[in-house]
């Protein structure tokens, strides 16, 4: 097998951490010694056994003169996990092939430059695209210190989330409804604003077999979530904040009682500052947003400048009505020269709907 095949198969691995390592990478790691793979490793966990170490602990044989195949640069640095490198010299690996580097300063180069002083033979840039796709979110979070922020929505083909009457199950099928729920497990937060509470009272839960639930969070800057809305009756079992601009314990000790998290946050344009309300959940280590807001959090979103890829799931349908809402609303943008510009999409077929995926560029 190639060089390529093999990080083909510690990229396979490492997208097994998706949903549990935040705010750490994901990363896999595939050891072969004669043609055979003999150990492999993925890093399952945030505080669990880094993808490296994993992979030497279940070794079949000695990996003394082995090649690490390794998705991230090894890490070099102290952290919930002592240094990868340190590992790899100890076993004796004599190359170690490495799909992307690591961004964080702690790293970001140190940890090759410390194999090839020690003898490693140090092989770089194997599949690095799809190794730097893989980690976006990492990549994103650990250079800018905020989280990485998706604006997500469905919508009909003439480009309404809802039928003029309000009504909006479902726009896609089920299996685009599915594919939401691993969205949810991959991301940390999920955010969404007051009027979505008081229109839907939504779980916003990941209901896939062993997934994780994002922490959820309300935009609210008025305080107005009922009490009796699910996302407050079951905030001791599911992780809940309140981004709001209300200070007045006494209105806040309701929610505190019920085990919501009350973020109390500067306005902006009289609405929960969007960018304080990133650099707050930076400060926790949340490192990713999957906004389900509405049109009007959506603009918010969009005129802060906030968002870093938009996931747009259309289904074949139209609805019509001049009062049907579309994704984004406010005023928009006066001209389409000063539009928010996209990167060219990928698509994903999911059953009769479509998927488009696109970064934000401008």
């Amino acid at each position: 097998m190639t060089d390529q095949e093999y990080m083909a198969q510690a990229l396979s691995l490492a997208q097994k951490g998706a949903g549990w390592t935040s705010p750490n990478p994901m990363v896999g790691a595939v050891i072969v010694k004669d043609g055979q793979v003999i150990g492999q490793g993925y890093h399952a966990k945030c505080g669990d056994l880094h993808a490296e170490r994993a992979a030497l602990a279940a070794c079949t044989q000695d990996p003394a003169g082995a090649t690490m195949y390794v998705t991230l640069e090894p890490c070099c640095h102290q952290g919930r996990q002592p240094p990868c490198t340190e590992a790899i010299l100890e076993a004796g690996i004599a190359r170690v092939v490495v799909g992307s580097g690591d961004p964080n300063p702690k790293v970001a180069g140190k940890g090759l430059a410390i194999l090839r002083a020690h003898g490693v033979q140090v092989t770089e840039h194997v599949l690095e695209a799809q190794c730097r796709a893989l980690n976006e979110v990492f990549f994103h979070y650990i250079q800018t210190g905020k989280p990485y922020v998706v604006l997500k929505y469905a919508m009909t083909l003439d480009g309404k989330m809802a039928a003029y009457t309000g009504a909006s199950q479902w726009i896609t099928g089920e299996e685009a409804r599915r594919h939401v729920h691993t969205q949810r497990n991959r991301f940390r937060s999920i955010l969404v604003g007051v009027d979505t509470v008081l229109a839907d009272d939504p779980q916003l839960t990941c209901r896939i077999p062993g997934g994780r639930n994002p922490l959820r969070i309300v935009c609210d800057t008025h305080l107005r979530t009922p009490l009796t809305a699910q996302v407050v009756a079951t905030a001791h079992q599911v992780p809940t904040c309140l981004a709001t601009c209300v200070t007045q314990h006494q209105l806040l000790a309701p929610y505190e009682e019920k085990g919501c998290q009350i973020l109390s946050l500067p306005s902006a344009q009289g609405h929960v500052s969007l960018p304080a309300l990133l650099e707050r959940l930076g400060e926790m280590e949340v490192d990713s947003v999957l906004l389900e807001g509405g049109a009007a959090l959506h603009w918010s979103a969009v005129q802060a400048g906030i968002v870093n890829k938009v996931q747009a799931y259309l289904a074949p349908k139209i609805l019509g009505g001049q009062g049907a809402k579309s994704p984004v609303g406010g005023q928009g943008f006066p001209h389409p020269d000063q539009a928010l510009r996209l990167a060219p999409p990928t698509l994903t077929r999911l059953g009769e709907d479509i998927l488009l995926e696109s970064e934000v560029i401008g």
